[in-house]
């Protein structure tokens, strides 16, 4: 009996690379004005460009209300990922591990954030917010944020805890250890990969986000708020495109290190299986 070819399963498809293109064209060719006219000597967006200039750059070093805003999105990213990342883990372990009754609604209504437009989390946090006298301010900037990031952290952990056999916990308990150190020993540094990705990928969405910031935010601003507030005056706009440009290398850099870990931390279950 002779084998089945392989590569008639991996034929290119022009139809599906084509598509491919206009779909990336489609979606992050507007994106790719950013950083172009973030260079413009001009303060308006206009072709042709006259000169290209660094100055806009050199502005957002001397701009003390850039740098209040980013150290205080800094403080809500690293404060949303550590305690997402903390709860995904005893969630993922939970939900994995363990016979949860009613494990199918329970999953899906935390995951419900990620389906559910931010406006709607943003206007019932603020409600509550309201109804409990809690002053709007980054802890509740940071509360909304963790409700839009847990999902995150679940959905990359949950694979990590599925993709190891349970045997070596087991035996690390047969050999004298309690609940506590192998979970430390033996469970943490198997799903590593996928608590650094969580953290990075939980980092990142906390500090682009903008519709939770805005309802619960109170008078200290996070970056996207403070861009927003900008967008108001012309002359500022340079500046603008300039920070909107170093956010979206950072960004990209962050998602693209938190998949790529995870996504290797996912090949390395996959050989010792």
């Amino acid at each position: 009996m002779k084998p089945a070819r392989r590569h008639e399963f991996h034929r290119p498809n022009r139809a599906l690379q084509l598509y491919a293109v206009f779909f990336m064209v489609l979606l992050y060719g507007p994106i790719l004005f950013i950083p172009l006219f973030s260079f413009s000597a001009g303060l308006y967006i206009r072709f042709p460009i006259e000169s290209f200039t660094l100055d806009w750059y050199g502005r957002l070093i001397g701009e003390r209300p850039v740098l209040r805003a980013l150290e205080n999105s800094l403080r809500v990213g690293v404060s949303v990922a550590v305690v997402s990342t903390c709860l995904g883990v005893f969630a993922a372990k939970a939900l994995v591990r363990y016979r949860v009754p009613g494990k199918g609604p329970i999953l899906g209504f935390i995951l419900l954030p990620l389906v559910v437009p931010p406006i709607i989390f943003g206007v019932a946090m603020l409600l509550m917010v309201n109804a409990l006298n809690i002053p709007l301010s980054l802890y509740t900037i940071a509360a909304g944020h963790i409700i839009i990031c847990l999902p995150f952290s679940i959905a990359i952990l949950m694979p990590r805890f599925e993709g190891y056999d349970a045997a070596m916990e087991e035996a690390a308990a047969d050999l004298g250890e309690n609940g506590w150190w192998v979970f430390w020993r033996v469970t943490v540094p198997i799903i590593m990969p996928g608590i650094v990705a969580s953290l990075l990928l939980t980092f990142t969405v906390s500090f682009d986000e903008f519709v939770m910031a805005f309802f619960l935010g109170g008078t200290d601003l996070t970056l996207p708020l403070y861009i927003w507030g900008q967008l108001r005056i012309p002359r500022n706009f340079p500046v603008v495109l300039a920070l909107g440009t170093l956010i979206l290398l950072f960004s990209f850099a962050l998602v693209f290190l938190g998949l790529r870990i995870g996504r290797r931390g996912a090949i390395k279950l996959v050989d010792r299986g």
